[in-house]
């Protein structure tokens, strides 16, 4: 009987320090040690740098105008670089989608202008639903389709040609006011008094 009682103590013992020996293997890390791998991206620095200079080129010295011949080459070189980080995956937050957008948004190709859109689209679904951001992909998607021949939805596109007259360019009427003020704008009766008021300047 005490033969019996000693190996199914023995075997007890044996269980306990396998059990202690193995529980490494099969325990999770502590919540605090996965934290770090669930952290959000941080923003790209080189897409802010590329932004910052996009919008310091179009803010020039009191009592200058902007440079087109100056910053038409830098717009192409930022362009051409915003495209090479979306083509390598290196867009991840809505900072990031928002800068690549305030570079496309001065390309010159339709699809440039799409692209804008879109990348402004992701940034308002991770996150950056300010009205800046939403009219900035209103107005991204209205240059998309005037500059494909076809009306614009929102009204945030004005032509004018030569000295002539500043005009609304052609409004797609099946968009309601209530939609233009959801994207951050403004109802067509505003916005043709705007460019009225923009006329007798």
């Amino acid at each position: 009987m005490l033969n019996r009682f000693t190996k199914l103590l023995l075997v007890l013992i044996m269980l306990a320090l396998w059990s202690i020996a193995l529980r490494p293997l099969f325990t999770l890390p502590p919540v605090q040690a996965q934290s770090g791998a669930m952290q959000s991206p941080k923003d790209n620095q080189e897409l802010k740098r590329l932004c910052d200079e996009d919008q310091s080129d179009r803010t020039p010295p009191k009592g200058k105008s902007i440079d087109l011949a100056f910053i038409g080459p830098r717009d192409k070189a930022r362009l051409k670089r915003v495209k090479e980080l979306y083509t390598q995956n290196l867009l991840k937050t809505a900072n990031d989608y928002d800068c690549a957008a305030t570079v496309l948004q001065h390309g010159q190709e339709p699809e440039d202008f799409l692209l804008a859109h879109e990348f402004w689209v992701v940034a308002i679904s991770k996150g950056k639903n300010d009205r800046d951001t939403l009219s900035l992909a209103a107005a991204s998607e209205d240059r998309f389709l005037m500059n494909i021949g076809r009306p614009q939805r929102f009204g945030t596109q004005l032509r004018s040609e030569g000295n002539g007259p500043i005009m609304l360019y052609p409004v797609d009427g099946g968009v309601s006011d209530e939609l233009r003020r959801l994207m951050g704008g403004h109802s067509l009766a505003e916005i043709k008094a705007r460019v009225a008021e923009m006329n007798k300047k």
